[in-house]
């Protein structure tokens, strides 16, 4: 220890000790360098995980064999806020190629399709940095296998992308976070005048026609779809053999009419075609889904997400004229049309869940239970950690009933108690929404409020043309 540390006292002192005796740095870099392979051996089998298709194109043999020679091809992971005001560093790695400050590389979203335009740009890149903690030195180029910032890519990705060369490059896979944001917080600005500034800066943080009639029918999905998409097992992306092992009990002829999921076209609902001989419906097509794609990210309770629901397109009776059947009428009519369909359904709200993993001497599992029964948790589990008097105590916990929960759970067990939470689940909120007396609609109530929306829910007579 120098003679600084020497003069620390109390608790800075015994961090100064610790830091000293058991260095974590040291420790975790000599162990990521015996145990972990390095990218020429790591991207060789991890090839198939990293890039979605083809398997044999340019871009996935230069990944493969991460060949400094080949396409650059690099995935943006995050971005890193910068010394100066609203800028980010664009955090990720080089699977394939070189990069090198003024290439010229393709910038794809993470919703980009190869062959269109949608979600591509086309930019130099103003700088390459090596990323090495706190510090940022330039060089001159990077090659495959390291870890990179990009300077000027910011203004174009939110989060997370995928940046090439590769002219007829397919996106890298997302990344899958075992920890998904499940509670929603509302941010109002003081000063109205403020209120573009406070849109910018979430951004940055977040990084009727009467002669056009549709005729639909809504339905929940089978038990676990939804979940399966979530995860990104089925999506509207796949190749159709995927989806079809999804769907081996489907009607073969709803499967191959699926038109996109939804909201965001990649949420957990689905609109289907089943109508049969209707005219001009190809030409509609992207209106209806339009509508769908409105319909399920601002739905009738709270203006919020649907879930879990399928929506199969029956009949469509539509106007001669190509003017009468524009998107000006068909999109109200079908977010009208779904909004009605869900109302006859009498929707509920859904709330997020924690799965909970305590750790917890055997003699206070007792004051576990009685937490847990106040904040309306369920335990499904208890294990004894074999040769230990420690317990593993699993149980799921709404979100909303998690905030000031460690804090109560250690004051009730003398701090011995250590939760571990990960969200799981959306489970159904017990009661009614649409009975005034139950908490759903008190949920409801207080939500519209805030949003400044009606605090009543439509009724099913707004949704009906009155000719």
């Amino acid at each position: 220890m120098d003679s600084e540390d020497k003069d620390k006292e109390g608790k800075q002192l015994l961090k100064a000790v610790m830091r000293h005796w058991l260095s974590a740095g040291e420790a975790l870099l000599q162990m990521i360098t015996i145990h972990l392979p390095s990218p020429v051996t790591a991207q060789r089998y991890r090839c198939e995980l990293l890039y979605e298709r083809p398997p044999d194109d340019e871009a996935a043999m230069g990944i493969k064999n991460c060949d400094p020679k080949g396409p650059l091809m690099m995935y943006i992971s995050k971005m890193v806020p910068t010394t100066d005001k609203g800028r980010f560093y664009a955090f990720g790695r080089v699977f394939s190629g070189v990069v090198f400050t003024g290439l010229k590389v393709r910038i794809m979203r993470p919703n980009y399709t190869q062959g269109k335009r949608e979600d591509l740009y086309l930019k130099p890149i103003q700088r390459a940095i090596p990323m090495m903690g706190r510090y940022v030195e330039p060089i001159e180029d990077i090659p495959c296998g390291n870890i990179v910032g990009l300077v000027g890519v910011d203004q174009f990705l939110v989060k997370t992308g995928t940046i090439t060369t590769f002219e007829h490059s397919h996106n890298m896979r997302v990344m899958k976070f075992s920890v998904s944001p499940v509670v929603c917080v509302a941010v109002e600005a003081r000063n109205p005048a403020d209120l573009p500034k406070l849109v910018e800066g979430l951004k940055r943080l977040a990084k009727s026609d009467p002669m056009n009639i549709l005729y639909m029918k809504a339905r929940p999905f089978p038990d676990g779809l939804a979940k399966d998409i979530d995860k990104g097992d089925l999506s509207a992306r796949q190749e159709l053999k995927i989806c079809a092992c999804y769907m081996a009990e489907w009607d073969v002829t709803e499967t191959r009419k699926i038109w996109c999921f939804g909201p965001d076209g990649t949420g957990p609902n689905i609109l289907t075609d089943v109508t049969k001989g209707v005219q001009y419906l190809n030409k509609i097509k992207y209106s209806v889904v339009a509508g769908f794609q409105w319909a399920t990210k601002e739905c009738v309770l709270c203006e919020e997400n649907l879930r879990a629901v399928q929506f199969d397109v029956h009949d469509v009776t539509l106007h001669t004229g190509a003017i009468h059947r524009g998107g000006g009428q068909i999109i109200p009519t079908a977010h009208r049309c779904l909004y009605a369909y869900v109302l006859t359904a009498k929707p509920r709200l859904m709330e997020p869940i924690y799965l909970v993993e305590i750790e917890c001497p055997e003699q206070i599992v007792g004051g576990i239970y009685g937490v847990l029964n106040r904040k309306r948790g369920h335990i499904f589990e208890e294990s004894q950690v074999a040769g230990t008097p420690m317990f593993i105590v699993e149980d799921y916990l709404p979100v909303n009933e998690s905030f000031g929960f460690t804090a109560d759970l250690r004051s009730n067990t003398g701090g011995q108690a250590f939760p571990q939470c990960v969200f799981d689940h959306w489970q159904i909120l017990p009661g009614d929404s649409f009975d005034n007396a139950t908490s759903p609609s008190l949920v409801v109530a207080e939500t519209d409020k805030r949003k400044g929306l009606k605090e009543t829910v439509q009724a099913l007579d707004n949704f009906l043309d009155k000719l």
